[in-house]
């Protein structure tokens, strides 16, 4: 599967150039704009910054053809066809609403990316680091990435969106709790300067390597557990116990989940049934899949920390296990459980994960509406069918 991308330009100033003939590019994700900046250059001898997402023939991603709005370096800010003629390109007229809107990230608004990657280049001097290539590669309603060739090796730009900006936070908690990406600088306003982190991101790891992910994770744990405070005060969510069902509940107002309503009504029980269980509250990474650990068979980082909390350790062994089969993921569990009850003698860990096993579709669902409800309306395609899903997904587990 692939996309075909249509980008509607606009110059320097922020005014409409026109559209650019259609081109495909490899990737079917939508937030992938790595190949799309790659194509324009090879195709028209362009420099682009894609901005954001204008909308597409099909209702979610991925694939389809899709539509950008995306701004050229440097180019004049004239009238339009003067501009045509001086970009030497064929562009057709487009309509495009360039109304601002409230929920817009900064990183989707014309002159954007260049703010940020002069923001980085600026941190990277400082450092003593020359840029010697810069190279967009995502940009969606969750984050802006970019990639910052040095002398020095490659570092990394990451924007958040306000709902995530305690990551780097949590990246650079002091006495090293974590094994995360180092992070070279920070503007305390999303933007994230981190050093590379060499290796593969681990998507389709087997058992073994999984097994390895969740002792690494589980020793991080164990650490944390003694710093909750501490965390929560730097800005991580509390999610721990009743707040859990609070922040789940309010959500989900609005949205149709009356597929999971039997499980909402009995949230409050369930998790004061969990909190019996005797494990401590901690450090929860909040999406703990092998695509979040970049490394090798031998070296592992855990990447992408925006959607922790502080709140119940079994949601991650829940996430890590979600798509291997029964066997092996009872066999991670089994483990996971064991090391709890060495550290909490007395607990219940089994019972925990089996409690909370149709609540992390659940939260997953309120995590999906808490995007919904902080992006603008073109974007929501990304997201809005998941909702519905995951409160099914939890409404299956938790049975009749």
């Amino acid at each position: 599967m692939s996309r075909t991308v249509t980008l509607v330009l606009l110059d320097s100033a922020g005014r409409p150039l026109g559209a650019l003939p259609p081109l495909r590019v490899p990737e079917p994700w939508w937030q992938e704009v790595h190949s799309i900046v790659a194509a324009v250059r090879q195709r028209h001898g362009l420099e682009i910054a894609v901005l954001r997402l204008l909308d597409a023939d099909r209702p979610a991603p991925p694939g389809g053809h899709v539509r950008y709005l995306a701004q050229v370096v440097d180019a004049p800010a004239v009238p339009l066809e003067p501009a045509v003629d001086a970009l030497g390109v064929p562009l057709e007229p487009a309509a495009v609403d360039l109304a601002p809107h409230p929920l817009r990230q900064r990183w989707a608004e014309a002159g954007g990316p260049a703010r940020s990657v002069a923001w980085a280049t600026g941190e990277l001097t400082r450092l003593g680091r020359r840029v010697t290539a810069v190279a967009q590669q995502r940009t969606w309603n969750l984050s802006a990435i970019w990639r910052l060739d040095t002398d020095q090796g490659p570092t990394w730009l990451k924007q958040l969106p306000p709902f995530a900006r305690h990551e780097p936070a949590v990246l650079a908690f002091p006495g090293e709790l974590i094994n995360g990406p180092v992070v070279l600088a920070a503007d305390g306003e999303g933007r994230m300067l981190l050093a590379d982190v060499p290796g593969e991101d681990r998507y389709g790891a087997g058992e073994g390597e999984r097994a390895a992910i969740a002792a690494g994770h589980h020793a991080v744990q164990l650490r944390a557990c003694g710093v909750v405070g501490e965390l929560v005060a730097a800005g991580v969510p509390d999610l721990r116990g009743a707040r859990l069902a609070d922040w789940i509940r309010e959500m989900l107002a609005g949205h149709d989940v009356s597929a999971a309503a039997g499980l909402l009504d009995g949230l409050d029980h369930r998790l004061r049934q969990v909190a019996d269980c005797g494990l401590p509250d901690t450090l929860v990474h909040g999406d703990l899949h092998p695509g979040n650990v970049r490394g090798d068979d031998r070296h592992r980082t855990v990447i992408d920390w925006a959607d922790s909390f502080v709140g119940h350790p079994a949601f991650d062994i829940l996430r890590l296990t979600e798509d291997v089969d029964a066997d092996a993921a009872a066999r991670l569990v089994d483990a996971w459980a064991r090391r709890w009850r060495t550290d909490v003698p007395g607990s219940d860990p089994h019972r925990a994960v089996d409690l909370l096993r149709p609540v992390a579709p659940l939260r997953q669902a309120a995590v999906y509406a808490m995007f919904l409800a902080a992006i603008e309306p073109a974007e929501h395609p990304y997201h809005a069918h998941d909702v519905p899903a995951a409160s099914a997904r939890a409404a299956a587990v938790a049975g009749p």
